[in-house]
């Protein structure tokens, strides 16, 4: 064994560290959050609903007994990204991971969203590509600076399947739920994204992404046994099932890894 051979808990060790976690108050944010807290890194949670992001912190705390700061922003506004590294940086004096993973997904009601294609709205698919892609670019480009400083600066973008292949539309029929063209569309900008940011901030920093397939959340159980039967591991995900992969990516498991993009999806996108 080469004398400089590193064990893989030392590797995985993201003791004085700080990842800063956007959407960190939802489902899949909080089970991110969850891993990197238990590897020792410093959380910074960004979410604009103030009363789960305090939920979200005090378990953070208690859990694993790292530092937490929650920081209330609606990433939509330009205005309110462009504070947030001095915010960070006032918390914690760095920054070393930042994981983009707030979404713009809405819901049945929203108008021009979960509609047919001839009716989806142009002002709706300008808010999904704001939150989406320019809010991932722009905080990027407002990191990058303090990520280059730690030498271990990590960006980990959240894509999905549906930035990667086309939509079973098949799945959704007698339900509410849809596949609204700027969802799909503004996840596909944010894998290429990650592959241009990944040659551009090389060697400082690693970019790389995480493309999930369907996570169980109380769907219809129509779309459920549909989505299932697509997939080759026969269930949907739950939020554990992201915990390594965000662990590898922030981590120096990672440590040779950039412009990568990992389907977490159970097979879903072999056909």
């Amino acid at each position: 064994m080469h004398e400089t051979c590193r064990t893989l808990s030392s590797m995985m060790d993201l003791k004085g560290r700080v990842a800063v976690i956007t959407g960190g108050a939802g489902y899949l944010g909080r089970t991110m959050a969850d891993a990197l807290a238990e590897l020792g890194a410093s959380i910074c949670l960004v979410d604009r609903h103030a009363d789960s992001l305090e939920s979200a912190t005090q378990v953070l705390r208690s859990r694993w007994r790292v530092d937490v700061a929650a920081i209330v922003a609606d990433l939509e506004q330009e205005a309110q990204r462009i504070g947030l590294p001095q915010q960070v940086k006032a918390f914690f004096g760095r920054g070393d991971i930042l994981v983009n993973n707030a979404g713009f997904v809405g819901d049945s009601t929203l108008k021009g969203w979960v509609v047919p294609f001839e009716q989806q709205k142009i002002d709706t698919w300008r808010r999904a590509l704001e939150v989406n892609l320019t809010a991932a670019f722009h905080l990027s480009q407002l990191f990058a600076p303090m990520l280059k400083v730690g030498g271990k600066g990590s960006i980990i973008n959240i894509g999905s399947i549906y930035g990667v292949v086309g939509p079973d539309m098949s799945l959704y029929e007698g339900t509410a739920m849809g596949n609204p063209a700027a969802y799909s569309v503004s996840k596909g900008g944010l894998l290429q994204m990650s592959r241009w940011l990944a040659a551009v901030l090389a060697p400082d920093v690693r970019v790389n992404s995480i493309s999930p397939g369907g996570i169980a959340r109380g769907q219809p159980a129509a779309f459920v046994e549909r989505y299932e039967k697509r997939t080759p591991l026969r269930r949907m995900g739950v939020e554990d099932d992201f915990k390594g992969a965000i662990a590898y990516f922030a981590s120096d498991l990672s440590a040779w890894v950039t412009g990568e993009n990992l389907m977490v999806d159970g097979g879903w996108t072999v056909w």
